[in-house]
């Protein structure tokens, strides 16, 4: 591990140094969105001042340029995840359509009325509703795995949600509340047991810690750009090279065909086939930079210094009056939800807002989480690599202040 210099890391993000309200931004809000380094900024300009041009169509300079930094921009997003093939690379539009694409094509060819998939209590509403609109359509049933007091899977309830009619295990990798990390190579384990597939909701992990696609063993993963340091509209799907051939098309039309006729269709090889229509080959682009960018800075090290965040930033919040966190899982990642005695969440967010700092508050698209939990939402406190126990401090600070204001 090496020592990280925040401060030249800092500067590489321009939106760091702006004022909200007259006062330094202070950004905690990573779970929702990361912030841009430079270089991602720096690539978005370069594509379209120097190779814009449709890819894959043309036999021309530019569209061949644009199609090399296309397809290298897969084979970066292959070698983050030590995927096997860049054929297993998809493109999407975020993780939210990854699921969406694995969920429609997925219960569509393997699925039939009466079978069952597996979630968990804590999942995103984008790992929730895909499978509830294929349990609708195809009379499918939705079995959720239950949480403990500390916000941990239940473990032995997983083995007993499996039956002979489970078709495919759903699970995020990281709670974006609880900030609870998944015993996912366990899960995967298990599945596999059962020769049952699983899809990893990898979107609040991999910019934390090195996930491995081969070390896990899973079936598919995704993740999105946005919070990975790189742009918004860009997500990704890996899917073990057999399932993607097995699975049909998602959506049609130019780019996922071979041939086209009034009487037939056949449809493109690996990864294309699931990539209809002009693909945001700049922000592919600067998705590759960013991924390129935190590689260079280390994920281990990135993961030792935002656990220090974390432990600092627990022991500051648990010494403020009435305040409770909520989620206290052993292997936990850095995003702490929090509720204070006599204090709206909404009106905690908005007050930490007047003071520039920026939290998320609500029941952060969770809310059968929220209702397990028995609250209607929280306060989130996120942090990245380029965040620092002074800015921790600030918001401690503001917190302190909110309390004596309703006290």
């Amino acid at each position: 591990m090496k020592e990280l210099d925040i401060h030249k890391i800092r500067a590489d993000f321009p939106i760091l140094s702006r004022e909200v309200y007259g006062k330094p931004l202070v950004y905690f809000d990573n779970a929702a969105t990361t912030q841009k380094p430079q270089c991602v900024m720096d690539k978005i300009n370069e594509m379209y001042a120097t190779v814009n041009a449709n890819v894959h169509r043309g036999v021309h300079f530019l569209s061949q340029a644009a199609t090399d930094e296309h397809e290298a921009s897969r084979r970066t997003v292959q070698e983050f995840i030590n995927a096997a093939s860049s054929n297993e690379i998809v493109f999407t539009r975020g993780a939210t359509e990854s699921i969406n694409l694995v969920a429609s094509s997925f219960c569509r060819d393997f699925c039939r009325k009466g079978d069952e998939l597996v979630i968990t209590a804590m999942e995103h509403h984008s790992n929730i509703v895909p499978w509830q609109l294929q349990c609708d359509y195809y009379g499918l049933k939705l079995e959720v795995v239950p949480i403990n007091a500390e916000g941990e899977l239940i473990m032995d309830e997983l083995e007993k949600k499996i039956t002979s009619r489970t078709k495919l295990i759903a699970v995020t990798h990281i709670s974006n509340v609880l900030g609870t990390v998944n015993p996912i190579d366990r899960i995967v384990e298990t599945a596999h047991r059962h020769d049952i597939p699983v899809l990893v909701d990898a979107a609040q992990s991999v910019q934390h810690r090195k996930v491995d696609v081969r070390e896990i063993d899973c079936d598919f993963l995704v993740f999105s750009s946005h919070k990975v340091y790189g742009p918004t509209g860009v997500g990704v799907l890996y899917g073990k090279e057999k399932w993607l051939d097995a699975l049909s098309p998602y959506q049609g039309g130019g780019e996922m065909i071979s041939s086209v006729s009034f009487q037939k269709t056949t449809f493109n090889s690996l990864p294309f086939k699931f990539e209809a229509g002009t693909p945001d080959f700049v922000g592919t682009a600067a998705l590759a930079s960013a991924l390129r960018y935190i590689t260079s800075i280390g994920l281990e090290n990135i993961d030792i210094y935002e656990r220090e965040l974390l432990r600092y930033a627990t022991g500051k919040l648990l010494a403020v009056s009435g305040l409770r966190i909520l989620g206290n899982a052993a292997d936990k990642s850095s995003v702490i939800s929090f509720l204070v005695d006599g204090v709206h969440p909404y009106d905690m967010g908005t007050l930490l807002d007047k003071m520039g700092i920026a939290v998320r508050t609500g029941h952060h698209c969770a809310e059968p989480l929220m209702r397990e939990l028995g609250v209607e939402g929280t306060v989130r406190a996120s942090f990245a690599f380029y965040n620092t126990k002074e800015e921790i401090d600030v918001l401690i600070r503001g917190i302190q202040r909110i309390v004596e204001m309703f006290r």
